[in-house]
């Protein structure tokens, strides 16, 4: 009996310092988040095929989103929105950045990028690059992206992307200040908008 209640108390211990790992794990995690500029450091391009870092999300507040040109519905319809948010905001586009990074650089590559965006707007800048780059990119900006086969018999064929779609606020300086979801109030996400610029 005695032996296990030893073995009980061990475990609990353990089990206690667990906890308390993990605590101190995503307090740090939130305290980077809230303090530190968002995401990881990259290189990619823009649409127009020049580099392009994460100095750029540091310059101005800026809008983030992440999806792709063959998106049958998110995607239009957030990049017509945002079009609409930013020339309500910013009208002559001197405060606010934003830009489009693609989950599927696959298929997206700048120049395809550029077409499809300017297309819908004029206030959006694509970002794309190597597969594996773009996949650090985007897992380091704690997104959600997996490639989903349209016939799951071909899993080498035809494919569309699940994707995380909200829209990322970065303030000045790079740092997370919050989302605006898909399908969320216009109001709502203008007012998210001018809070971005006044903080």
């Amino acid at each position: 009996m005695k032996t296990i209640r030893i073995v009980l108390w061990i475990a609990v211990a353990l089990m206690a310092g667990v906890l308390g790992w993990l605590t101190l794990e995503m307090t740090r995690s939130t305290k980077e988040i809230a303090e530190g500029p968002f995401g990881v450091p990259f290189q990619l391009v823009s649409q127009t095929g020049a580099p392009i870092t994460e100095k750029a999300f540091q310059e101005r507040p800026t809008a983030l989103f992440f999806g792709f040109t063959h998106c049958p519905e998110v995607c239009p319809t957030t990049l017509f929105e945002m079009n609409g948010w930013l020339h309500r905001v910013d009208p002559d586009g001197t405060k606010l950045n934003a830009y489009f990074v693609t989950v599927d650089p696959e298929r997206d590559a700048p120049d395809t990028l550029k077409q499809y965006i300017t297309n819908v707007t004029d206030r959006v800048v694509g970002i794309s690059g190597p597969v594996d780059k773009v996949g650090e990119m985007v897992k380091g900006f704690r997104v959600y992206a997996r490639k989903v086969p349209v016939d799951e018999k071909d899993p080498n064929g035809d494919y569309t992307m699940d994707h995380t779609a909200s829209v990322f606020l970065l303030n000045h300086g790079g740092r997370f200040a919050g989302t605006i979801a898909y399908g969320e109030n216009p109001e709502t996400a203008v007012k998210k908008l001018e809070n971005l610029l006044k903080g």
